[in-house]
């Protein structure tokens, strides 16, 4: 065969090989390119189809496409993903919006007639009032602090660790007794009226440190919708642990006003002791008891506290934003 016939031979099957060559890398790279499609818009990891590999890109593995977000995005995940699911004890008392809330409980009402009528009627609204469970004629006392705008508890007597020196009465709450009969007396104490908003911790020392004497306790105020305020009569007490376990309402003392002999430079004292730390966190709380000068010092005080830059509001305000000191 003479050499131009072998030349024009061989250029047609050159030349239907690069064209072939062409078509397969055309066809090479729109599968792969959908192949790219496929998986960004599914996130499936390629299959193997008709003989062919659907490609990624080089760098990249499934795990790694799937999981790709902008830096922003990851960052909200992140913080989502590290919010509690159940109500944690926190640290400190939430700072909210506004101005700094300060909630002044006074306990132990009801015993004396000329002492709650003074704090009924002279102390603000704002002030909560808890009454002794032991009070003749309590549903009526609450019933005219109410009227008269007064959100009101009742105090729950507890035994303190210095009982029987300290006797917190016949109704109290005992680490000795049985779990039935401690719930047997938080009945009697419970269903003695209407109209308040959860109990008062009295005394306590000893068994608020008990989660097993306190749980059952607990379970039964979650279970009738009221708050417990803390007393804080020990700082070895399980109550705010235990209630954001229950996810029972709760709240705690932050500072006594009085004691067994009040002066006047001790509860204003203490008082400016509450707008500090109020200023800090927020919120703060403060228990007093029934002394007269109490009573007066607390009266006088919360008539600047607006123009102060505080709001004196009542305690159930404080029981879902206040946390552990």
């Amino acid at each position: 065969m003479s050499r131009s016939l072998r030349s024009r031979l061989r250029r047609p099957k050159s030349g239907l090989s690069a064209l072939a060559l062409a078509w397969i890398l055309v066809i090479g790279f729109t599968v792969a390119a959908t192949g790219v499609v496929v998986f960004e818009l599914t996130g499936e990891a390629p299959r193997r189809t008709t003989g062919l590999t659907i490609a990624l890109p080089p760098d990249e593995t499934p795990a790694e496409a799937a999981e790709a977000v902008p830096p922003a995005a990851a960052q909200d995940l992140a913080e989502a993903e590290a919010q509690p699911s159940v109500e944690v004890e926190e640290t400190a008392p939430a700072v909210t919006s506004g101005p700094p809330r300060i909630a002044v409980v006074i306990t132990g009402l009801g015993l004396s007639e000329a002492v709650s009528i003074r704090a009924i009627d002279r102390l603000p609204p704002q002030v909560s009032l808890s009454f002794s469970p032991y009070a003749e004629k309590l549903g009526d006392w609450i019933a005219r602090a109410r009227a008269k705008g007064h959100e009101v508890l009742i105090d729950l007597p507890m035994e303190p660790v210095t009982y029987p020196n300290d006797d917190p009465g016949p109704r109290a709450l005992m680490t000795g007794l049985r779990p039935e009969e401690n719930l047997e007396r938080l009945r009697w104490i419970l269903d003695r009226a209407q109209g308040y908003v959860g109990v008062a911790a009295m005394m306590g020392s000893r068994f608020t440190a008990s989660e097993i004497a306190l749980q059952p306790v607990f379970e039964m105020l979650k279970a009738r919708g009221i708050l417990f305020l803390d007393n804080r009569s020990t700082e070895a007490g399980v109550a705010r642990r235990l209630a954001a376990r229950l996810a029972l309402p709760h709240a705690v003392n932050d500072r006594w006003l009085d004691g067994p002999n009040p002066n006047r430079e001790a509860i204003d004292g203490r008082l400016v002791q509450i707008e500090r730390l109020a200023l800090e966190r927020g919120s703060s709380i403060a228990m007093g008891e029934t002394y007269p000068l109490t009573l007066d010092r607390v009266s006088n005080w919360a008539v600047s506290l607006d123009a102060r830059g505080f709001r004196l509001t009542p305690v159930s305000a404080l029981a879902a934003v206040q946390g552990a000191p």
